[in-house]
């Protein structure tokens, strides 16, 4: 991998981590009669007017491509429609942060349906993504240790997807707030799974290039 490209593991790794401490402060920011178990993520920010949930969920689509980017540089098995909705992902999460929607009791405007939109795209892109990924990382030794750990966290995003679908329609947003949260608790996760064993790989490899360099130089040395 180039330098630029063996940056990307770190730069998810910093972007996720970051972008998890800022959404937390930013659901203690906002006024305090918000009720987070009613309230989603996007309401919160729309009344966090030092814009911190915003920075945050841009920061996760950033960081996201960079994972992204590092997966594909790594030989990681994404190709085809996974890195798809990964890219989905990404940037509906950048999209959401810019476009944001309306105070709560407030009619929906044109962004606020741009927002909801978008933010459909994220929290379903993902699962679907992490989904098709389980049988290619299964049979990928490099992946293999983590493809159980995916598939479980595919299976929360999914069951999260179908509880939101459901508190959001028929349900009348009951708990809709601790339902997104624990939804984007499991996506989260999933993408930290992800960095981070790209992380260890990226480790493992330049540690054995060092390893395999000096080596070869000392048998240069001894023919010598």
């Amino acid at each position: 991998m180039t330098a630029v490209k063996r940056l990307y593991p770190l730069v998810a790794c910093v972007a996720i981590v970051f972008s998890v401490g800022a959404i937390v402060v930013g659901q203690l920011v906002p006024d305090p009669y918000l009720d987070p178990m009613n309230v989603t993520v996007s309401e919160y920010a729309v009344a966090d007017r030092g814009g911190v949930t915003e920075v945050a969920i841009a920061v996760l689509g950033l960081g996201s491509l960079a994972l992204l980017g590092g997966l594909r540089a790594a030989g990681a098995p994404v190709r085809g429609v996974p890195e798809r909705l990964l890219a989905v992902w990404s940037g509906a999460l950048v999209v959401a942060a810019v476009v944001p929607t309306t105070p709560i009791g407030a009619d929906l405007t044109l962004t606020a349906q741009v927002h909801r939109y978008v933010s459909v795209a994220a929290f379903v892109s993902l699962p679907v993504a992490a989904a098709l990924l389980v049988p290619r990382l299964a049979a990928d030794p490099d992946w293999k240790p983590v493809a159980r750990v995916v598939e479980w966290l595919a299976l929360a995003g999914g069951l999260g997807v179908l509880a939101i679908t459901y508190v959001a329609l028929p349900g009348d947003r009951v708990l809709i707030g601790l339902v997104e949260r624990l939804l984007l608790g499991a996506e989260v996760a999933l993408l930290g799974v992800l960095a981070a064993w790209l992380v260890r790989l990226w480790w493992i490899r330049s540690v054995g290039k060092a390893v395999n360099f000096t080596t070869y130089h000392r048998f240069l040395a001894s023919r010598s």
